[in-house]
């Protein structure tokens, strides 16, 4: 199985990030996690984007904040899936960090989740390598199971809470 490679721009999106990782994990997927910022480390970022797939990689998580220009630089020197996680990290409460994740140029794309959106990232990640992979294209169906009866006994709850029936 390829590697799904987890890159933020700073230890500050770690709390964030875990959520993607526990994820990776739950999947027994192989993963690195490191640190590599757009701004302050150009050289290393591009370094390890670009040589990524003969390391043996498959997908590129890429999470930042502020200015968020992170999984853009990764996506610039790979054509790798790069799935962008935009970190709430300013008084914008993450706008910023969407609006610079999303919004790449014809030619470089970037998928981005929702802002703080770790885990919708790994579990894309997951889904892209289920392309090639069986056995975790089964493992994602019965997570969806899994999620889907969690929510059906959440509703009996509430419904036998408030729907009492009335006796005639």
């Amino acid at each position: 199985m390829k590697k799904v490679a987890v890159i933020m721009g700073s230890d500050s999106d770690l709390e964030v990030v875990e959520k993607a990782i526990d994820i990776l994990d739950e999947f027994k997927i192989p993963k690195e996690v490191h640190v590599f910022s757009a701004h302050r480390t150009p050289d290393e970022a591009a370094n390890f984007a670009l040589t990524a797939r003969e390391n043996g990689f498959g997908v590129i998580i890429a999470a930042a904040g502020l200015a968020a220009h992170l999984a853009g630089a990764l996506a610039a020197n790979t054509t790798l899936p790069v799935i962008g996680i935009p970190i709430d990290a300013g008084p914008l409460d993450g706008i910023d960090s969407l609006l610079a994740t999303v919004q790449m140029p014809t030619g470089i794309p970037v998928a981005t989740v929702a802002i703080d959106g770790a885990a919708n990232a790994a579990i894309l990640a997951a889904e892209i390598l289920s392309v090639e992979d069986e056995k975790l294209a089964v493992q994602l169906v019965k997570r969806r199971h899994n999620d889907s009866e969690k929510v059906l006994k959440k509703n009996a709850a509430i419904e036998k809470k408030f729907n009492k029936k009335k006796k005639k």
